[in-house]
């Protein structure tokens, strides 16, 4: 196939999920959540998700959402939590309005923890998060697949096994409007910046800047987004 024929099959479709309006759920589901909050235990209420988290249904999906907000710090509406979406601290999360949660993701949070998902993100299936610290604000892009790493273990001293030494939790955040990679992997104490893009299967180890494309292992400054001038082009 030519070059030409490949770029005569592209197309341009309108957005989807960013474009969609948040619609107020409805009062009986927010009434059950209430419901099962006050009548239920956290570890009773994580047993009854188990019996609706790799359901297909409208109804599974339906619990799924009325669990979460019963267990969790915060959680907006229109918010869909996908197919064999695990976690760990639902109590510490905050969830925003329209966020999309991709099926068989895993969100790790820690007990003295926050794990914030902005308004309008979306994450892709297979997705892992170590939140213990995370913020993904408004409309962030999440590729299938893509990781955050938000801590690790100092290795000291070395007289000990890795995992016996101190944990190290760095915080990590995404800025609004940013879109990470397929396979992409964000390393503890990381924020990406505003607008930004990370590329596919990059491993982002320093800060990056606003509306700045990276790519590479790891992860390098390639050039700035399409019509941004940076006010120091010298800052990469």
């Amino acid at each position: 196939m030519s070059d030409s024929t490949i770029e005569n099959d592209m197309r341009r479709v309108r957005a989807v999920h960013g474009l969609r309006s948040v619609k107020p759920d409805p009062d009986f589901e927010i009434g059950l959540s209430t419901h099962l909050r006050v009548q239920y235990t956290q570890e009773r209420l994580l047993e009854l998700y188990d019996r609706f988290c790799h359901g297909a249904a409208d109804f599974d999906s339906l619990m799924r959402r009325v669990i979460w907000r019963a267990c969790a710090r915060k959680f907006g509406d229109s918010v869909t939590i996908g197919s064999g979406v695990g976690f760990k601290h639902v109590e510490t999360f905050e969830i925003g309005n329209g966020a999309f949660i991709g099926a068989h993701s895993y969100i790790q949070g820690r007990f003295d923890g926050t794990c914030s998902i902005g308004d309008h993100v979306w994450i892709g299936p297979q997705s892992y998060f170590d939140a213990r610290q995370l913020v993904l604000e408004d409309y962030v892009g999440w590729g299938p697949g893509a990781k955050v790493l938000g801590s690790s273990h100092t290795g000291c001293p070395s007289d000990l096994p890795i995992i016996q030494t101190d944990l190290e939790i760095k915080p990590v955040r995404i800025e609004a409007w940013s879109d990470i990679g397929t396979n992409a992997v964000i390393l503890p104490g990381v924020t990406v910046g505003k607008g930004s893009v990370v590329g596919a299967g990059a491993v982002v180890t320093h800060d990056v800047l606003p509306f700045s494309v990276v790519a590479g292992v790891p992860a390098r400054f390639l050039h700035w987004r399409e019509g941004y001038e940076s006010q120091n082009s010298d800052e990469k």
